[in-house]
Formats: C-alpha cells, structure tokens, sequence
C-alpha cells in the first residue's frame, strides 16, 4: 500500500511477547518459500496487540504468548533482506538460535547436576549410599554437551555454514539435558516430587529446550538429509 506493506494475523508460540519492543516477523505475500518476506515490527505501532502470556511447563524466566498484527502498516524500509528472502532469514536465524538453545540446556544441565551432587555429599555424610554411576554419566554428558555447543558457536563466529553441527549440537545437548536432570530427580528423590525442588524445575526446562526452536525429530531430519547430500 504505497510505500508500506499492511499485515494482518495472529503469531503464537513468541517468546517475549508483551515484554518486547521490537519483533521479526515473517508475512507471506505469495505462494512457496519465495512468497516470504522479514520485518521488524514496533510493539508500540498501532494494530500491534498481544494476548496473556502462556502457561509454560518449564522456562518461566521469559514470556511466551501470542502477537496478534491488525492492519499494521509497516515502512518498506523495516524490510529485512529482499522482499521474498523471509525464508532464508528465518533459516539463518534458527541456525544461530539452536546454538544458543544448546548453550542453554548445557547451563540446564549442569544446574542439575550440581544439584545431585550437592544432594550425593549430604547422603554420604548421613552414611546413606548414592549412585555415583548416574553422577559420572550426567558429567560426561553435560562436558560432551559443552564442547559440542562451543565448537557450533565457533563456526558461527566465524561466518562458516553451521545448519548442520547447529542440529547436532542442538540434539545431543538438550537430549543430554534430558537424561542429567532425570537423573538429578532420581537421585534427589523423594524431594523431587515436589514442583518448586531445582530438580523438578530442570527437568521441565530440559524437555522446553527438546521442543522449541525445531523439535528433536526435526534435527534429526536435518541431519541426515546434509549426511544424505553429502553422499
């Protein structure tokens, strides 16, 4: 509509949504990929809204709700890329956001394991045994989970292609998360029953950081169809 674009729709699933000032988003204007295109969209402009925020089973320490658009006319200068490159960008941005979401559940991870160490020593103390097995596997992963996320932050530091060992770190690490933080449940059980135990709480951040930002099934696909081209 003369220099600007008008979006109209409802976004769900965005985290920070009510709390952000600025927002990515992806409207299409045509058919297939190439009918995508990127803006960055103000909060306060009108036609902007977002509903209550969700109630998340885990990750409470950020917003996640939905941005409803109502005829906001956005300046074509707020265009990321060219018009039709949404794609592309939401890609790029998924690289770089897998990275960081390993990173996290690396942090998850040994949140949890310091947790079941914690709770192991005041066992021993009490002359109480402690499964000192589940505690060498939850640091091997979490150390593995570490290595992996710094060798992807590397490659995206250093501008090199990273779609493929961002899947893969994204996969072991929060698939390792998963298995520390069960682990620090089981060790600080009966305690961990209870919903407010650190335990408890990393558990249900583990599985969070399993879904968003492409489930671990979808990394799996990615992975194999870069093993698939390559060959």
């Amino acid at each position: 509509d003369g220099d600007d674009y008008v979006l109209t729709g409802t976004k769900t699933f965005i985290t920070s949504a009510g709390d952000a000032d600025l927002y990515v988003v992806m409207a299409r204007a045509g058919d297939g990929t190439g009918g995508i295109s990127a803006f960055l969209v103000e909060a306060a402009w009108p036609g902007v809204s977002t509903g209550a925020p969700f109630a998340k089973m885990g990750l409470h320490g950020s917003w996640t709700g939905e941005l409803v658009l109502d005829g906001v006319r956005v300046p074509a200068g707020n265009r990321l890329a060219a018009e039709g490159e949404g794609f592309r960008v939401a890609m790029a941005a998924l690289d770089s956001g897998r990275v960081g979401i390993s990173a996290q559940a690396t942090g998850i991870a040994q949140g949890a394991l310091d947790v079941a160490v914690q709770a192991c020593r005041r066992r021993r103390e009490s002359g109480r045994e402690c499964d000192e097995v589940a505690l060498a596997d939850m640091q091997a992963a979490t150390v593995a989970s570490r290595l992996l996320t710094r060798h992807a932050a590397a490659m995206v530091d250093a501008g090199l292609a990273v779609t493929r060992d961002a899947s893969i770190a994204k996969l072991f690490a929060t698939d390792a998360c998963m298995a520390v933080a069960e682990h620090a449940v089981n060790i600080c059980a009966p305690d961990a029953a209870m919903e407010d135990h650190p335990a408890a709480v990393r558990l249900r951040d583990a599985k969070a950081c399993q879904i968003y930002e492409g489930t671990n099934q979808i990394q799996r696909v990615v992975i194999a169809r870069h093993l698939l081209q390559a060959a």
